[in-house]
């Protein structure tokens, strides 16, 4: 069974072999399918139209089955890799501090004057990382930790949207109330787009899966939805049926054909968390 660990406790080898697994996707070229992937569901989610993996209930169950075909391709390089997690909670109050931003894991920020991330396996003077799913010219890593004039959230806010009893509401977009518009971040304290902002750079871009923070700020997302599950056991996946240009309970999610956000409300036949 995989287990998903914070990245907080991974060992030198673990994050070795993580960091390693990464590099081979992307010298495959792999990884930049999962880049382009989510780029291009960035631009076609719109609140008034057709939405599927962003502004729309199934931005949580369709998250959760991007990061396991991602989690499935990692292991196809290594097997013993696992997709940690980043609760930045803990690092709310240390930002760029976090070993996360360590030269032997995920590397640091990005020099001022255009954000080009200098240090740790992506680098762009490693030529391990080179940017072709691009938003402009640039070639390289970007990130601009903490430029974006929000601190990181705590866990007071994250109790408060998980005391949230109703996973979503009309109008199913941008605008609704309820768990799962909070934790994605248009409403109230702002967690998940937040914290895209907060790293800048690449991951304050439709391209974010550039950063390779990206899954682990996800895997965390979705260790949240895991747990507002268990304290809301009554409260289940809106909307359920009949509704336009959203995913209902049981209705596939593009771009796969074989998967409802019904398939996707239980984690454990996959994966665990490790606390």
């Amino acid at each position: 069974m995989t287990v998903r660990k914070n990245q907080a406790v991974l060992t030198a080898e673990e994050k070795r072999r993580f960091t390693a697994a990464l590099l081979e996707l992307k010298r495959s070229g792999r990884y930049d399918e999962f880049v382009t992937t989510h780029n291009a569901f960035i631009v076609s989610d719109t609140d008034h139209g057709e939405r599927t993996g962003h502004r729309s209930p199934s931005f949580l169950p369709w998250h959760r089955r991007f990061l396991l075909e991602f989690e499935r391709a990692l292991q196809s390089v290594d097997a013993s890799v696992a997709l940690p997690y980043w609760d930045w909670t803990e690092d709310a109050g240390r930002g760029v501090r976090s070993p996360l931003w360590a030269p032997d894991f995920l590397g640091g920020d990005g020099r001022s004057r255009d954000g080009r991330v200098t240090d740790g396996p992506f680098a762009a003077s490693t030529g391990a990382w080179p940017i072709t799913v691009r938003v402009d010219g640039r070639t390289y890593l970007r990130r601009a930790l903490g430029a974006g004039g929000r601190s990181l959230p705590t866990r007071a806010e994250v109790e408060s949207v998980l005391s949230m009893p109703v996973y979503d509401t009309p109008p199913w977009n941008s605008g609704s109330d309820g768990f799962r518009n909070h934790l994605e971040g248009w409403r109230g304290v702002n967690l998940h787009n937040r914290v895209h902002v907060w790293v800048g750079g690449h991951m304050a871009t439709g391209a974010s899966p550039n950063d390779p923070v990206f899954w682990l700020h996800h895997a965390y997302v979705d260790k949240l939805w895991a747990e507002w599950q268990r304290r809301h056991p009554g409260s289940g996946y809106l909307p359920a049926a009949g509704t336009p240009d959203v995913v209902d309970l049981d209705e596939t999610m593009r771009p796969w054909h074989d998967t409802t956000p019904a398939d996707l409300l239980d984690h454990t036949p996959h994966y665990t968390f490790d606390t």
